[in-house]
Parts: structure tokens; sequence; C-alpha cells
């Protein structure tokens, strides 16, 4: 984001705080209650975007990772490419030699835990 894109935000929620208040004085309160009003308003405005950022760092769908996993795709695809079919070949084998690997070794796991627990 751009140093105007967060003045112009800026300007837009000043502006708007202060609609909210003559809206509300408008409607009938006095200015003590407008103005009381509209600093909730925007003090519960303020807590609602904080909240949906700290989402979005938790589940990391900010922008910066989402561009950063768009690019590795984007590199592995390239690289995927660029390989010849006996290079892929070999590739998905070693693929495959590892899941076996994992799975005999997590079979293993399993059976020293069963044992142990049976002793």
């Amino acid at each position: 984001m751009r140093r105007i894109d967060v003045i112009i935000i800026g300007i837009v929620i000043l502006a708007g705080g202060g609609l909210v208040y003559f809206v509300l004085q408008w409607a009938g309160l006095n200015t003590l209650n407008a103005g009381i009003w509209t600093q909730a308003l925007l003090v519960l405005g303020l807590i609602g975007w904080m909240v949906s950022y700290l989402f979005r760092v938790v589940t990391s769908r900010m922008t910066y990772h989402q561009q950063l996993k768009e690019y590795e795709d984007a590199v592995l695809q390239k690289r995927l490419e660029e390989m010849s079919p006996e290079e892929i070949a070999q590739l998905q084998a070693e693929v495959e030699a590892e899941k076996q690997a994992k799975a005999n070794q997590q079979t293993t796991q399993e059976k020293d835990v069963s044992s142990q627990q049976q002793q």
C-alpha cells in the first residue's frame, strides 16, 4: 500500500466520523451524546479491523504469504516443465521410495509401542 493510500484512508475515516457525528445530531442527539456515540462507533470499527488483521496473521492469509506461495508454486511448476521425462520418472520413483520408507518407519514404531504396552 502506498503512502498516499494510507493518507486517503485516514481522511475518509475522519470525514466518516464527522458525518456520523452530524447525522446523529440531526437525528436529535445532543452534541455530547453524538460525540460519544461517534467515538464508540469509530473504536468498534478499529477493534473490528484489528480482529480481522490478527485473524489473517494467524491463518497466514496475509498478502505477503499468498504472494510467496504463488511464487514458490510458479518456480516449482517451471522446474517441472523444464525436466525431461526421465528426470520426472526418477523424481517420482524417489518420492515413492520416501513414502514407502516413511510408512515402514511408522509401522515399526507402532509395533514397538504395542510390544511395550504388552510388557
